[in-house]
């Protein structure tokens, strides 16, 4: 084992042994998680433009009637804002694909950096949020979510 490896698995087994709590890109810190959800603020949604990349009916599989996977690509332009929005009952997967966003949402006393390869899950009754550019270079993000069939293209974020 080199010196910079005993170096790093000592520093990993303090902070572990420490309790530290510094979150990984793109996670609330454990010291910055809410334990009742609080009130956000509304934004309205600007510099957002989302293209449906694909989409797949759910009609018939499992039971399920009326709903599909849909999957966007979402690019925020400087300044942008992707408005409030709930995941109460709409489950999602974001990926960062480029740029650098910030995730203001319910259950987080501080916004959540996001960068290049991160990904989120998104569902909850607890859930809403709304993500800002502040950068000055646009970000692209993948989302996949289910929706209600009439709403291929939808509004809902």
């Amino acid at each position: 084992m080199t010196t910079f490896t005993r170096a790093a698995v000592a520093a990993l087994t303090f902070a572990a042994a420490s309790g530290a709590t510094a979150a990984m890109a793109g996670e609330c810190a454990k010291a910055d998680r809410l334990s009742t959800p609080q009130t956000i603020e509304m934004q309205d949604g600007s510099g957002v433009e989302a293209v449906v990349l694909s989409t797949v009916p759910l009609d018939g599989w499992r039971g399920v009637d009326g709903l599909m996977l849909r999957t966007r690509r979402l690019t925020i332009a400087p300044g942008g804002i992707v408005p409030t929005h709930s995941h109460g009952d709409r489950p999602a997967i974001i990926v960062i694909v480029s740029g650098e966003i910030d995730e203001h949402n319910s259950v987080c006393a501080k916004p959540i950096h996001h960068v290049a390869g991160d990904e989120t899950g998104e569902f909850g009754a607890d859930l809403s949020h709304w993500w800002e550019n502040t950068s000055d270079t646009p970000v692209v993000i993948l989302s996949s979510d289910v929706v209600p069939v009439e709403e291929p293209t939808g509004d809902s974020m």
